[in-house]
């Protein structure tokens, strides 16, 4: 019992006791005579009743004070607060612990054997100032051969306002249109780069103006962005100055598991405006996907005209498309497989080469932020080589017959906060 339940079972008590009726019960519990009673409004039992009553309700209201004060400290009291109450740090990485048999012409290429590899290690900070305004910064590793150390860059860092779910405008190195898309819906890219970035006809990020959004309740979606065209990598340098922007951009349809989607690039990819360009490099991309209950099927395409020759003379065009699909069995388990088609030059020294490229797999998932996934790919190129995002793969020359061939098998995963 606290201490005003106690005054106050104190003062009802007292009140009781010296109450007229009290005493008139006491006396005929002794005795069978009625006794008379004090009523008088002078008599000395009532003034001492009074000045003890007085003197509780002054100490039950002094308790009170101190109680409310005490609450006070207690519920008044607010953390530290600062930038970091709006700011969120994340992360990601890809890795394997796999082997390699990379075999060019019957030849070892020199990149075979077991090892343990990071092939990504993104860190993020992101930071919300209000309601619009909001930045992103998020680093990547690469590995330099020359100094044999890892060396932290760039990848994103753009200032974002979202003035509305329809409308959202970020100025800096950001998500590019397509490749994360596709990476979305495609959901193994730790596995592997989805179709046009394995095969190098596009990068997932660069530096520039991009504008995005959700319309009709998110049914239709989409982005436009202007950029420098040199991909994320090539920032700082005062003396880059392309003759204009190249432009990338996506809309799609996303309904009742229903996935559809196009999109396209046009532009220099960064060549200087004091360099010759006998072309523009142009993309056109495409996708669509279904999921329902568990099963995920999808394929994308892709077509493109002077990649690799925007400062040469000779045009070249190149084509591919994806097939891929998934199936969840139960929540922590899933089984997977994807199949590459590639014609990446058709000029006539080079036209019969063409890349195979499939994987299958499954995947453990024991928590949201983590996947193991057993996987075997395989990587081919026939009639020549090209190189994608497993390296020099295919041939040591463009003749019929001289073909490569890159296997691997292991454990492949990520890891992400």
């Amino acid at each position: 019992m606290n201490k005003s339940a106690t005054l106050m079972a104190g003062v009802a008590a007292i009140a009781l006791l010296s109450s007229p009726v009290y005493a008139a019960k006491a006396k005929s519990d002794s005795t069978s005579v009625p006794a008379p009673v004090a009523t008088q409004a002078n008599d000395p039992r009532v003034d001492e009743l009074s000045q003890r009553i007085d003197a509780l309700e002054a100490e039950l209201q002094q308790s009170e004070m101190h109680q409310a004060a005490d609450h006070n400290k207690v519920d008044g009291w607010k953390p530290m607060t600062g930038w970091w109450d709006n700011t969120t740090i994340s992360g990601r990485m890809y890795y394997d612990i796999t082997n390699v048999s990379n075999k060019r012409a019957g030849v070892a290429s020199g990149t075979d054997g077991f090892n343990f590899d990071v092939k990504r290690f993104y860190v993020g900070i992101d930071h919300t100032f209000d309601k619009v305004f909001s930045a992103n910064v998020t680093t990547d590793f690469t590995y330099d051969g020359t100094t044999k150390a890892s060396q932290v860059y760039i990848k994103k860092a753009y200032l974002q306002a979202k003035i509305d779910d329809a409308f959202t405008v970020r100025i800096g190195s950001a998500d590019l249109p397509w490749i994360p898309y596709a990476e979305d819906t495609y959901g193994y890219r730790f596995v592997e780069n989805t179709l046009s970035d394995r095969a190098k006809f596009g990068t997932s990020a660069d530096w520039g103006v991009h504008v995005l959004g959700k319309l009709a309740d998110g049914l239709i979606n989409y982005q436009v962005s202007a950029v420098s065209g040199a991909g994320y990598k090539a920032a700082g340098s005062t003396s880059f100055r392309p003759e204009h922007p190249d432009v990338e951009g996506r809309v799609g349809l996303d309904y009742m598991g229903f996935q559809l989607a196009v999109g396209g690039y046009w532009g220099d990819l960064g060549a200087m405006k004091s360099n010759t360009v006998f072309h523009d490099a142009e993309r056109f991309n495409a996708l669509a996907a279904y999921k329902i209950d568990g099963l995920k099927i999808g394929v994308e395409y892709f077509t493109a005209s002077n990649w690799t020759q925007v400062q040469t003379a000779t045009a070249s065009h190149a084509t591919g498309f994806s097939p891929f699909a998934s199936y969840q069995i139960v929540p922590e388990w899933s089984v997977f497989g994807r199949y590459d088609y590639v014609k990446p030059y058709s000029d006539a020294a080079r036209s019969s080469f063409h890349n195979d490229y499939y994987n299958v797999g499954i995947d453990y998932s024991p928590a949201k932020i983590i996947d193991f996934a057993l996987v075997y790919k395989h990587d081919g190129g026939y009639g020549g080589n090209f190189a994608d995002a497993n390296g020099t793969i295919g041939g040591t020359a463009f003749v019929p017959g001289n073909s490569g061939n890159y296997n691997e098998v292991g454990l492949f995963g990520q890891l992400r906060w």
